[in-house]
């Protein structure tokens, strides 16, 4: 006797089939890939799209070759890819939108967040006074404080006074001299002074972070420095067209330019030429 086979069986799909979409994703090129030929079909050079965008030209090949480390981050690396699509034609934003995929998504919008939330303390009327509320007052009192100190900065540096410390035994009594603090990081440039730095000219700040050799010139080829910079030490340069460095260890050597931290200018050991004019650093 033949069993017939059932027409749910004979219908139903041996297997789950991906969907369109996702073949599409897996076999559309890379970011590198889309910008370095949109480049290619562009008719640019390398060159002539570091010129356009600003962006180095290093980092240019890094990204054509899908390395993003080289940017400085996710923030750099999205306005490196924007300006880059634009100079060769290609679609910046669908770009930006598959990096943030590939890389855990763009940025979240950060809430601020309330210390305290503190409503009106009820005042008992006549009879015996409330200590509970009074506690609760004091409490938020307190912590209000200390909030305060930690945001503005002050919490760990407001109190002062003199060390003291037991003499080892057979000396007489004495008082120990008070440690000397710590050498602290220099400071980025105060909203006022990134005010106060020319529209209409080129100012760039350099802050060592360690040991590096520096060249600067001005835009009229004069030099302006050429020396070695140590830790803690800073050097500002200004001038109406451009200023041009030459940074023999470029992962010690923290820039601000015309009131922008950028950061370190490369990394450990490497020799950085960069070039700053008004109006840098680019938008994007």
């Amino acid at each position: 006797m033949t069993i017939g086979k059932s027409p749910d069986r004979e219908n139903a799909p041996s297997s789950v089939s991906p969907t369109d979409d996702a073949v599409q994703a897996a076999d559309a090129p890379s970011i590198g890939r889309v910008l370095s030929t949109a480049r290619i079909e562009a008719g640019l050079t390398v060159d002539q799209v570091s010129t356009a965008t600003r962006v180095r030209v290093p980092i240019v090949h890094a990204i054509e070759e899908d390395d993003f480390g080289r940017c400085g981050g996710d923030f750099y690396a999205r306005g490196h890819i924007r300006a880059i699509a634009s100079a060769v034609g290609a679609d910046g934003e669908a770009l930006v939108v598959r990096y943030d995929a590939a890389h855990g998504g763009s940025p979240a919008s950060k809430r601020p967040t309330q210390l305290i939330e503190s409503g009106p303390i009820k005042v008992p009327g006549r009879g015996r006074p409330n200590w509970a509320a009074a506690m609760v007052a004091a409490i938020v009192a307190v912590v209000g404080l200390i909030g305060f100190n930690l945001v503005s900065g002050k919490g760990a540096h407001t109190g002062t006074g003199t060390a003291s410390a037991p003499l080892p035994s057979g000396s007489g009594t004495g008082s120990v001299a008070p440690a000397a603090p710590a050498a602290q990081p220099p400071a980025p440039p105060t909203a006022a002074a990134i005010a106060a730095v020319p529209a209409d000219k080129v100012t760039v700040k350099l802050v060592a972070e360690g040991t590096s050799w520096i060249s600067a010139t001005d835009g009229s080829g004069k030099s302006l420095f050429q020396n070695n910079i140590s830790e803690g030490q800073d050097q500002t340069f200004t001038d109406a067209k451009q200023i041009k460095l030459v940074l023999g260890n470029g992962g010690a050597v923290h820039a601000y330019v015309n009131g922008k931290d950028l950061g370190l200018l490369g990394k450990d050991g490497q020799v950085v030429h960069v070039t700053y004019t008004p109006g840098d650093p680019q938008a994007g």
